[in-house]
This record gives C-alpha cells, sequence and structure tokens, in this order.
C-alpha cells in the first residue's frame, strides 16, 4: 500500500494505530500483516512530532519516501519530476516499471 501523498495528520494517526478511517485502518492492517507500506510524507519543514510518527511507523515496519524529487539526475520536464517520485515508491513496493527515473545500477 502507498499514501500518496501523505499529510502530517494521517501520519500521526496512522503512528497512534488510529483505524478510525479507511485510510488508517488499510494502513494498519498492512502493518499488522507485514504488508509493505510506503508513505510519501507531502509537507516541509518538518516538526519534531512529524519526526517522531515517522520514526515510529519505520520502526513498526513502514517505509518513508518523501516526496522530494532528485535533482542530480538533471531533470528537464516536470514530468521527470513527477517520474522520479513515482518510480521511488514503486521500487519500495517491489513493483516493475518502465521509468527511466532511476540511477545507474538500480533494480
Amino acid at each position: 500500500m502507498a499514501i500518496v501523498p501523505c499529510s502530517s495528520n494521517s501520519l500521526g494517526a496512522i503512528a497512534s494505530g488510529n483505524g478510525s478511517e479507511l485510510l488508517t485502518r488499510a494502513a494498519a492492517v498492512c502493518l499488522k500483516e507485514r504488508f509493505p507500506l510506503v508513505l510519501a510524507h507531502r509537507e516541509s519543514p518538518l516538526s519534531l512530532i512529524d519526526i517522531e510518527n515517522m520514526r515510529t511507523l519505520t520502526l513498526a515496519g513502514a517505509i518513508i519516501a518523501p516526496c522530494n524529487p532528485g535533482f542530480y539526475l538533471n531533470p528537464e520536464s516536470m514530468n521527470d519530476l513527477v517520474d522520479f517520485v513515482t518510480a521511488r515508491i514503486l521500487d519500495c513496493l517491489h513493483v516493475e516499471h518502465e521509468l527511466s527515473a532511476r540511477w545507474p545500477g538500480a533494480h
């Protein structure tokens, strides 16, 4: 499961185990069943609360993959930036894709 984008509100609810809404309940089930859970946090700057929630979720087995594009590949368009973030998320989920936004030697 990938939550894209993941707000600080959703991040906190998932970290605290609050499964009162469909999104947070589905995330809790992924953690419980050891299914992949990727959270693409969208907000900046981060508060200490966000960082602690990310820590809690990482320890629980989630992957925090912020929506931060890599500029080291010299993107030429907005699509290149979107493809970069999308490719990272798909890689975290072990989903095959044909996006070219990869660093040399990746998958």
